[in-house]
């Protein structure tokens, strides 16, 4: 089964309050987005890794990782959105299998995780890592104008990486863009593609503020 992993990086530092994007920032010496790539080159390192990035990124992604053990990527331009991101990436898949869509900031995911998801997604069609919330959880009623109790057992955190076949991601992402495509997985439901859901783990964090740069120092070691 051919794999393929597109790690999607087109944040900024905004939330990081940081000039630098939170993907070039630096854990434990080396770029975030470097664990990323390294974790599915573990899990298997004939995965044919496509890291998406603003094409004005290229050069100095290039300038950080030149000193570092080498890991087998091509880049591809990212769109002006995750879903043009994605779709991009998509249309240069030359083969079918099986293809991971993962966040770059998301350095920490485990390589046995990977492994058994593309497994999960080889027999099942898909696979898309989601966590328990730990707590309670509300949403919002406009007809009643409050905050509603949600039961948090039928709640589930979604994650990256989202396993699909080349085939249906490539149908699914001929369609027009819509607000409600919030992440790769529901583009393919828009199918009406059913989702298998995986567990994933709380240590597969998403570097988004600086707390969560120091909870995954904290995690590395």
């Amino acid at each position: 089964m051919k794999k393929y992993a597109i790690i999607v990086a087109g944040g900024s530092g905004q939330r990081m309050q940081s000039a630098v994007p939170k993907q070039f920032l630096l854990l434990q010496g080396k770029p975030v987005l470097y664990h990323t790539l390294a974790a599915f080159y573990q899990a298997d390192a004939s995965t044919e890794i496509i890291l998406v990035l603003p094409v004005d990124q290229f050069t100095y992604w290039e300038s950080l990782i030149a000193e570092l053990p080498s890991i087998p990527h091509r880049l591809v331009a990212g769109g002006n959105s995750r879903f043009q991101s994605s779709q991009q990436a998509i249309q240069t898949l030359s083969e079918d299998g099986m293809v991971a869509i993962h966040d770059g900031v998301r350095p920490l995911i485990d390589p046995e995780l990977i492994q058994a998801s593309f497994q999960m997604a080889a027999e099942k069609g898909n696979a898309v890592l989601a966590v328990a919330s730990k707590d309670s959880v509300r949403s919002y009623s406009d007809e009643k104008g409050c905050f509603e109790h949600l039961n948090r057992e039928s709640i589930r955190l979604i994650q990256t990486p989202q396993i699909f076949s080349v085939k249906d991601l490539k149908e699914a992402f001929k369609q027009d863009y819509s607000a409600d495509f919030t992440d790769d997985a529901r583009v393919v439901e828009a199918l009406g593609i059913p989702i298998n859901l995986v567990e994933g783990s709380y240590k597969n964090i998403k570097i988004t503020t600086p707390e969560d740069l120091v909870i995954a120092e904290v995690l590395l070691k």
